[in-house]
């Protein structure tokens, strides 16, 4: 939590781009993330993947850098730099020493506007990503949530995987991506944040001198296709060689910008243990999926989530049977226990329990530099910066009357998509079926 009491401010330019400072003056580092508001949700059937393919991509070298040059220069000054494709959003970061931040607004800055995506590089990237998919896809998991996920939404592009399929990756073109480049990639279209110890009003200057003359370009086309409503359980059953079996639920769950997100998202940390985006947790042995299904050695694991996001989502919860039991007797058990959190059986205890699990995991989260720039981009995406700000306010806020409401309300069979992952011998022929 360190810094996390230093203002935040906020700028628009007059092409757009949308820019967050914060000064955190406890170590000489920065963070500079800019984060492009395109991620799975903004593609078609035909074009899936391409969002993630475009982040490959503006790795592989602008006419200022040439691939492989930045590499060693963000390693000479003692940085690190990646990037991230998800549902929502692209991103892009450097973290370094605060007095080579300049380095990091050059680079995006010009891979902004100037990336290649060379003929070459680009059948290079496709391999690449056939093969990431492909490794992926030696997880059971992966198959489970593919499935249960395109079962769970049929209208929004959420149904989409990130990654995408395999029968786009094969086919999406140069141009394609070049033109998806062109069209998301663009100031007006971005969050750019800075975290770390830097004079603000200094780093706007050269913030300004960089990015201010990037042009403005059209807004991305909206995405419309909303999910319509689920008229009752839905159920997956996936059936390929594997080690265990696995049990996969999402309910419908809101928007992170919904007032009932919050609540749910205490619910998530009584059922399962408080849970963040990324996967990142702190234990859940307390909590009541772990007591009901791992400590009765019906379960081997269980975990949840709830993701923060730009249009409705899902809450998850995801149990490894253990072996010698059935999926049958572990669905049987974790229903019930679903079952008694959505009759209002939750205590002030429980809750109380809840907030400080999830005040921790938020504190975990965002102790560095890195993590709070990337909250602060994050939240921006979907609703404001203030949301990551006033993230523990809120969650205080939330009364044993407003989880027990919400338990009641998502926690509904009929708003839930069953999936099952059932090992099958390697001879046997793969089929999955909903």
């Amino acid at each position: 939590m360190t810094g996390r009491t230093t203002q935040v401010t906020r700028y628009v330019l007059d092409n757009g781009l949308t820019i967050l400072l914060k000064e955190v003056h406890t170590a000489p580092v920065a963070s500079w993330w800019v984060l492009y508001r395109v991620g799975s949700r903004n593609e078609r059937t035909g074009q899936t993947g391409i969002s993630h393919w475009v982040e490959h991509m503006l790795f592989k070298g602008t006419p200022r850098f040439p691939a492989g040059t930045l590499d060693e220069a963000i390693e000479r000054v003692g940085g690190v730099w990646n990037a991230q494709t998800s549902f929502d959003y692209t991103a892009y970061f450097e973290t370094l020493p605060a007095q080579h931040i300049g380095l990091a607004l050059e680079i995006e800055a010009d891979r902004m506007q100037n990336a290649l995506f060379d003929p070459a590089e680009v059948e290079a990237e496709r391999t690449v990503i056939i093969s990431e998919r492909q490794g992926s896809e030696n997880s059971p998991t992966f198959w489970l949530h593919e499935e249960t996920r395109a079962a769970a939404f049929r209208v929004h592009p959420y149904h989409h995987p990130i990654i995408g399929d395999m029968a786009d990756l094969r086919t999406i073109t140069r141009d394609e991506l070049y033109a998806h480049y062109q069209t998301y990639y663009a100031p007006n279209n971005a969050v750019a944040v800075a975290v770390g110890a830097f004079d603000s009003a200094e780093l706007l200057r050269q913030i300004e001198a960089l990015y201010s003359a990037i042009p403005r370009r059209p807004d991305p086309p909206p995405v419309t296709r909303t999910e319509p409503p689920q008229q009752g359980e839905r159920t997956v059953r996936v059936e390929r060689p594997g080690n265990a079996s696995y049990i996969y639920l999402a309910y419908r769950a809101p928007e992170a910008a919904h007032p009932d997100w919050i609540r749910l998202a205490v619910v998530d940390s009584i059922l399962a243990g408080a849970s963040a985006p990324g996967g990142d947790s702190i234990g859940n042995r307390t909590s009541r999926l772990y007591r009901a299904l791992v400590e009765t050695e019906l379960a081997a694991g269980v975990g949840g989530g709830l993701y923060p996001s730009v249009d409705p989502y899902l809450f998850s919860i995801m149990v490894t049977v253990r072996d010698g039991r059935t999926p049958e007797e572990v669905q049987d058990a974790l229903d019930r226990e679903i079952a008694r959190v959505s009759a209002g059986e939750i205590s002030q205890a429980e809750l109380d329990k809840a907030k400080k699990q999830a005040r921790a995991l938020f504190a975990y989260g965002t102790e560095s530099v890195t993590g709070q720039a990337f909250w602060l981009a994050f939240a921006e995406n979907f609703a404001g910066y203030s949301w990551y700000e006033d993230y523990l306010s809120r969650l205080d806020a939330v009364t044993l009357d407003e989880v027990q409401d919400a338990a009641a309300r998502y926690l509904r069979r009929s708003q839930r998509t069953v999936g099952w992952f059932i090992p099958v011998d390697e001879g046997d022929p793969p089929r999955s079926a909903s």
